[in-house]
């Protein structure tokens, strides 16, 4: 009897244990998401091998996370988009050789990233920044490969127009910049917004749970069951820095950033790869024409059954793609298979 008590306390003191931390987890979920949201970027960083830096030049901070260091093969700098970080790549990062040195660094203003009243956060604004970011970590000590998705994608690819001897081979993923013949649903929401002087909600500024969700089943064709307490998590961390979302937002969609790629297009000369969700509702699919009819020799790769959130919804898929790429021009350069 005596020893059967003293399992019984066992299990009790072993449950009471595990509860706590159970317990803990349960109030962080329903009560603050959005430290747990965090939290989760933090663990998935830290599995994928990834290290928070930072780069300061002349009173400016750059915030990135690395994997890796440069050697035979090119670096990979990877670029967000609109009201993103960092972190939007971890999915796709997963799928990537731990060996290859990579580079996702928060976009001006976003995230660990200054932000100033004063900032310049056109495209050709960011484009100078980001420079500036690559030449305070030395990463254009050799020609690197260059990934931009959506704002991002029009940054890499007028930086490439810009500084065509520090990009090797570059990959676009669903980006703007670009007069594609087709319009979308965001195109008629940008129409009802001008026609509103800009009254309107702006649909990727969300301010509720209802409208982040909104924008999910806007960006992606892929439909997520997110649960109503990480929606509102979401929101919360998106809330404080909404005014200077919409300060960006103004400036990519006017003159002359709404079709600075389009316009750079005939500047860039690195190999160029096109991914594109044939579902975008944001940025349309058509545009992967535009692109390849004035660079012919480009490569476009269509994504059945995907949106505009190409990293999130297809993340095996673009790892694979960016990799073949790189693959694929570093054996025509050098005339030999390299393993990755």
């Amino acid at each position: 009897m005596a020893a059967d008590l003293e399992v019984v306390n066992l299990f009790i003191i072993a449950g009471g244990t595990l509860a706590i931390p159970i317990l803990a987890f349960v109030a962080s979920f329903l009560l603050w998401p959005s430290a747990l949201i965090k939290v989760y970027y933090w663990y998935w960083r830290r599995t994928l091998g990834l290290q928070v830096r930072y780069a300061d030049c002349g009173g400016y901070r750059f915030c990135y996370a690395c994997r890796g260091k440069p050697g035979m093969r090119p670096s990979i700098l990877m670029l967000h988009g609109f009201s993103a970080h960092k972190d939007t790549w971890l999915s796709v990062v997963k799928y990537l050789p731990k060996h290859l040195h990579i580079v996702c660094v928060d976009m001006p203003g976003h995230e660990g990233t200054t932000r100033t009243n004063t900032e310049d956060y056109s495209i050709q604004g960011q484009v100078k920044r980001i420079h500036q970011f690559v030449e305070t970590i030395h990463l254009n000590r050799k020609p690197f490969h260059v990934v931009g998705t959506s704002m991002g994608g029009n940054v890499a690819g007028v930086y490439a127009a810009c500084y065509q001897k520090e990009i090797c081979s570059m990959t676009l993923i669903c980006p703007d910049g670009i007069r594609h013949p087709c319009e979308t649903k965001f195109d008629n929401h940008l129409q009802d917004l001008e026609h509103s002087n800009y009254t309107l909600n702006i649909p990727l500024i969300p301010t509720t749970p209802e409208e982040m969700e909104d924008m999910f089943r806007l960006c992606s064709h892929v439909r997520f069951k997110i649960p109503q307490q990480i929606l509102q998590g979401l929101v919360d961390v998106r809330q404080p820095h909404n005014t200077f979302y919409e300060k960006v937002f103004m400036e990519i969609v006017g003159e002359p950033s709404r079709y600075a790629l389009q316009e750079h297009l005939h500047l860039i000369t690195a190999p160029l790869q096109v991914i594109w969700g044939k579902k975008d509702q944001v940025v349309d699919v058509s545009g992967a024409a535009v692109i390849a009819e004035v660079l012919p020799g480009c490569r476009v790769d269509l994504l059945e059954n995907c949106g505009h959130s190409v990293v999130m919804e297809r993340p095996c898929r673009t790892a694979k793609l960016i990799l073949e790429f790189i693959i694929l021009q570093q054996d025509t350069r050098g005339g030999t298979k390299k393993s990755y």
